[in-house]
């Protein structure tokens, strides 16, 4: 009689797995204004709904979307093949056999590329019916497509997207100043509804600053290379922190509450964020009372 072990062959002399992949290292970057501690962030594509993990990539890149699964690495274009180390996504291959492929490659809801092997055409079949069955089910509503020309600049809203500057530097809001949410998670484990504008806080102020710091205001006659922003800079300390953190005044004072989503805050470059610059300041929110009589 001998004892009959399904899974020797899968374990080493010491017991180990032997095809085990080693595990995800959580990370989280030293200039992040966040106390997120995760190796991504899983979320649904807004065009297909199936699931994808977001994976914060080097410095001066934004988020990158990733497909939840490996594939093996010969199965992908050299060109389309990404790894993730310690938390951060890199482009092309590590040297293993199983690499991540962005989602946008597989998403069913953009055109494939003529490079794509046959299992990834599989696989954004394989994608396509499930974002089908998701839509039949009720639990995906796809984006409908938008008959009407996107707005001019000229048209836009001027506080769309502003431009809002502390702590020294100058970032792209995610929208309106009213409507940019707190980030905190709640007692309920549910994400704070409060916004961080609080209109009984420190307001900050409407400005027009050179479109480049680095240039003499003095020299810049043309209203082109001014640039309108909500300045911060004047407040206290801990209240741009604040605004860094995207928290509310109640959450501000609360170290403890855990973050439960990422920021939004996008550093400002005038070149790839030109729709969104605007050369006059807003007008007042609410005009001028007059006197009763």
């Amino acid at each position: 009689m001998h004892a009959t072990n399904t899974s020797a062959g899968d374990r080493a002399w010491d017991g180990s797995y032997k095809h085990r992949r080693p595990p995800r290292f959580l990370r989280v970057a030293p200039d992040s204004p966040t106390r997120l501690l995760r190796t991504a962030q899983q979320s649904q594509c807004s065009d297909c709904g199936n699931h994808i993990e977001w994976y914060d990539r080097t410095a001066g890149h934004n988020p990158i979307p990733l497909h939840p699964h490996e594939l093996p690495a010969t199965a992908v274009p050299p060109h389309q093949r990404w790894h993730v180390d310690t938390g951060i996504a890199h482009p092309s291959g590590d040297g293993s056999p199983w690499c991540r492929v962005r989602h946008r490659a597989l998403c069913p809801a953009t055109p494939a590329e003529p490079t794509s092997s046959s299992t990834m055409d599989a696989l954004r079949r394989s994608l396509a019916l499930t974002s089908r069955r998701l839509q039949d089910t009720g639990h995906f509503t796809p984006l409908p497509p938008s008959c009407a020309d996107p707005p001019t600049p000229d048209t836009a809203a001027p506080d769309a997207r502003p431009v809002v500057q502390f702590l020294c530097l100058r970032y792209l809001a995610p929208g309106p100043l009213e409507q940019i949410p707190c980030v905190a998670q709640t007692r309920a484990r549910n994400r704070c509804p409060r916004p961080v504008l609080d209109p009984d806080a420190l307001p900050g102020i409407w400005i027009l600053a050179p479109l480049h710091p680095d240039h003499d205001p003095g020299h810049l006659p043309l209203n082109e290379l001014w640039l309108a922003l909500y300045d911060l800079t004047h407040l206290p300390y801990s209240e741009q922190l604040r605004w860094r953190a995207q928290r509310c005044t109640a959450h501000a004072t609360t170290p403890d509450a855990a973050d439960i989503a990422r920021t939004t805050w996008e550093p400002f470059n005038p070149r790839t964020h030109h729709q969104h610059i605007q050369h006059h300041l807003p007008a007042p929110p609410h005009p001028a009372r007059q006197g009763r009589g």
